[in-house]
């Protein structure tokens, strides 16, 4: 049985509440620490800043990714990430669709306005990296 593509507008809502999710996250993996860390006069680069971002962020959604295939908001959406064969993401395969997912969306979005010409309606790193969201059942 093949699983349904989930439809454009629903990945969209959940990318947005995504973004709630994803600000908690930073406040508590990326602020918090920083606090911590000017108290011991501990002052990190600009470069070590985005290292920080990029690995607190990336610790949130290869887990989750790899650990029943969703995020919070894609639980909310039902929404699920699998790979094209249907099954579960492998671990650098879910690393490398996070690491294409930031200049998807970084460079002008056009990762995500990718989807609107895509045969399938697939984000351009979900097509990249092997991945598709499909909807799960209610």
């Amino acid at each position: 049985m093949t699983a349904q593509l989930a439809g454009l507008s629903r990945r969209l809502t959940s990318m947005l509440y995504e973004g709630l999710v994803v600000f908690s996250i930073l406040l508590v993996g990326f602020l918090l620490p920083q606090i911590v860390f000017s108290g011991f006069g501990l002052q990190l680069s600009g470069k070590q800043l985005w290292i920080h971002v990029i690995l607190v962020l990336m610790i949130y959604f290869v887990w989750c990714w790899l650990h029943g295939g969703q995020t919070l908001p894609m639980k909310t959406w039902k929404l699920r990430i699998i790979s094209t064969d249907g099954d579960a993401l492998r671990p650098l395969q879910a690393i490398f669709r996070y690491l294409l997912a930031w200049p998807s969306i970084l460079i002008l979005g056009i990762g995500i306005f990718w989807a609107l010409f895509d045969k399938d309606k697939q984000f351009l790193h979900d097509r990249i990296a092997g991945s598709r969201i499909v909807s799960t059942p209610s």
